[in-house]
């Protein structure tokens, strides 16, 4: 279980919002990263910490199709040895009552883990702590207990190498 601090964002929050478009001309993610979710929290990538989560409401990365905008969220951290492997943690997941369906599919093709859990968001706050499950699909938060998304082995293992693309890769070598 996974352990992090919580930053919680609105409803219907959208790809303008994790990073806006001027931003996209910027060279590279590491640059581009130290302006999300500016428009809601200028100080957001100075708070935040590799394993926190970010946590939505509905309807989370609507918008624009940007690729960017998980890769953003993702992209928020260190290189720490997990598991005996060299892994990017940055935030460990998006937990949120629903999301965007192509901000969703862009999330699982670069690595970003994405976790429905309907009734936690409307119990938490920025700062609460959080204890997330991936394998049994659970969240423990101010000391409740949440159902969320099981994801199926085959998810977990896309996931753990990287996301989809890094996977189909890993497939062709």
């Amino acid at each position: 279980m996974a352990e992090g601090t919580i930053f919680k964002f609105h409803n219907d929050l959208d790809t303008d919002q994790i990073i806006a478009s001027q931003y996209l001309l910027l060279p590279n993610l590491e640059e581009m990263k130290e302006h999300t979710f500016e428009s809601l929290d200028p100080d957001f990538p100075k708070k935040v910490k590799p394993g926190d989560f970010v946590v939505g409401g509905e309807n989370f990365g609507c918008g624009s199709s940007r690729e960017q905008a998980p890769e953003i969220i993702k992209a928020l951290g260190i290189q720490c040895v997990i598991a005996k492997s060299l892994k990017a943690l940055g935030v460990q997941a998006v937990v949120a009552k629903s999301f965007a369906r192509i901000f969703y599919r862009n999330a699982i093709n670069i690595g970003l883990p994405v976790i429905v859990c309907k009734d936690l968001p409307d119990d938490v706050k920025t700062g609460d702590t959080m204890e997330l499950s991936m394998s049994d699909g659970t969240a423990h938060a101010n000391g409740k207990t949440y159902s969320c998304t099981k994801l199926p082995e085959y998810m977990q293992n896309i996931l753990n190498q990287g996301g989809l693309i890094a996977s189909l890769n890993r497939e062709e070598e």
